[in-house]
């Protein structure tokens, strides 16, 4: 997974702030040439930089840095491996961003804190970047320096075009780049980190929406309004067989998982789909601290007319299952904790089977034990109902128009059921709508060639090797996924159809070549801008 470690870099406070050249994309909004920077900013702060991944140039490669926040000079080890734990994380699988992993370089940047940890309440603590949360909930993250950040992003010019702060904090957070000052932030939770980090990448990077339910950041590739409009038309037509075409779903851990008999079937869905039949009758974040003097409870209506229902929540603060219970209409839903959460944020799914009956409903969440007072927090709960098995297909690999419901209860439609981790934080991979966004946002940046070399050699005759992105069949180990570099090369505009797909080739002097580069991948099916395609010409020298 790491092609190699570079040496360790320092970086005393620059006197000068570099820009970025190349190909690499930065959140940060540079002045135009010549100009001062849209904002005077802080000197950057210094620090010690190592690469966690390295597969290729800067200028020619998408650059993520980890930098470290509340991390004391004592915990710099700590750091250092806290960023491989989220790095290796990123990459583990290819839906996630292990397919794309060619296209990424990765470091980590160590600055020491003069206080441990991140502040709480919506006060900073005396930290490099000075990372917060809002309040007492396990959600967003927030950067209390952001200027500091920006200039410690720009001081590492090329290498930095996605800044990841990493807090040192063992539980859940995390917020996204668009909502925090151009910076990602994360946290060093062993139970969550790495499946934060995901998601809010997948906001920062491809710039895909949310499809849980209760949200406001609908958008991007992933999200319909409408039925007349479907980003995803093109992935319509499903091979459902073995259950993992539209993301490698955990068939045992999802609340509506189908029987091995529903994923053994095979088949193709119309081009024009139904809209899968769901309601969300209730929902709430109400991100209360739980108390065993009164239950937390609501209560919500049914229509009784769907077949099937679902109670969705997240805990925090609660590591027995004889710390809390959760009922629904005086019912015990035998909520257990997972298996050495501790403390931490989780997300739960109960599957009700039957159909819940018409009128109200009632949903109870009951401490037991006095001594989680204070810390044992109810974050959000929703209820979902869905239709029979032929009105809402919840088989993995399906793609469709599923509703999504958000903060106001409107209507928009998501390509699969539970196939991406934009809809669970816990899934454990990109649907193909999300990869495929991915695919594109990073080579609109990354130029599959990255070189082609001339080598001169005796009596004119010399070599021109051409140099590519390790994808395809240059990929160092087989990743699963039907991939391919067709490479075309032409002399004086004619093909030469006898060097198809040759990385090396011998020319004369003053020759004239051009090679054309299409890469093809099945977790692309859409490349209207040409991104999967590069070309070069190179006139040959005249070597002695």
């Amino acid at each position: 997974m790491m092609s190699y470690m570079a040496p360790i870099l320092t970086l005393a406070l620059f006197g000068e702030v570099l820009g970025h050249a190349g190909h690499g994309h930065s959140p940060i909004v540079l002045a135009e040439s010549g100009q001062q920077p849209l904002r005077a900013l802080p000197p950057p702060p210094p620090m010690e930089l190592r690469s966690l991944m390295a597969h290729g140039p800067s200028e020619n490669r998408i650059d993520l840095v980890f930098f470290a926040d509340g991390y004391l000079a004592s915990e710099k080890a700590a750091f250092f491996g806290d960023a491989m734990m989220l790095a290796e994380g990123l990459v583990a699988g290819n839906k996630t961003y292990g397919s794309v992993e060619p296209l990424l370089n990765m470091w980590a940047a160590f600055t020491a804190s003069a206080e441990s940890g991140i502040g709480w309440g919506g006060v900073p603590k005396n930290t490099t970047y000075g990372l917060y949360r809002d309040g007492t909930e396990l959600r967003a993250v927030y950067v209390g320096k952001p200027d500091v950040n920006v200039a410690a992003c720009k001081a590492l010019g090329t290498q930095c075009d996605f800044p990841i702060i990493l807090g040192n904090s063992p539980l859940y957070g995390g917020l996204e780049s668009r909502h925090n000052e151009g910076a990602t932030t994360i946290t060093n939770s062993p139970a969550n980190g790495v499946l934060v980090l995901r998601h809010e990448l997948g906001h920062s990077i491809p710039w895909v929406g949310e499809e849980y339910d209760g949200g406001d950041g609908y958008y991007g590739a992933n999200t319909a309004s409408s039925t007349r409009e479907v980003p995803w038309a093109h992935w319509l037509v499903n091979e459902v067989g073995g259950g993992e075409v539209g993301g490698a779903t955990d068939v045992d851990g999802a609340a509506l998982s189908p029987d091995d008999d529903a994923l053994s079937s095979e088949g193709e869905r119309s081009a024009t789909p139904r809209v899968e039949r769901s309601v969300m009758p209730f929902q709430a974040y109400p991100w209360t601290l739980l108390n065993t003097s009164a239950p937390w409870s609501a209560t919500f209506p049914s229509s009784g007319a769907y077949a099937r229902a679902l109670v969705r929540f997240s805990l925090s603060g609660l590591p027995l299952a004889s710390d809390a219970r959760v009922l629904l209409d005086g019912r015990d839903l035998g909520w257990v904790p997972r298996a050495g959460i501790g403390m931490d944020r989780w997300h739960y799914d109960i599957y009700v089977p039957g159909r819940l009956g018409e009128g109200e409903h009632e949903l109870v969440f009951e401490l037991l034990e006095e001594e989680r007072e204070g810390e044992a927090q109810l974050c959000n709960m929703e209820v979902l109902e869905f239709g029979e098995e032929d009105e809402f297909d919840a088989r993995p690999g399906v793609y469709g128009l599923f509703p999504t419901f958000d903060d106001q209860n409107a209507t928009r439609f998501r390509p699969t059921n539970e196939d991406c981790l934009m809809r669970l934080v816990t899934a454990p991979g990109f649907c193909n709508v999300c990869l495929e966004s991915l695919w594109l946002t990073l080579l609109a940046q990354v130029d599959l060639i990255d070189g082609v070399d001339e080598t001169c050699g005796p009596e004119g005759v010399h070599a021109i090797d051409l140099r590519l992105v390790a994808l395809g069949q240059l990929r160092e180990k087989d990743i699963g996924v039907k991939e391919r570099y067709t490479v075309t090369w032409s002399k004086d505009d004619a093909v030469m159809e006898s060097l198809t797909d040759a990385m090396a080739i011998a020319v004369r002097n003053g020759e004239t070549w051009t090679v054309d580069v299409a890469f093809s991948t099945e977790e692309v099916r859409k490349d209207e801008e040409g991104r999967l395609l590069s070309t070069r010409t190179v006139t040959t020298s005249h070597c002695a």
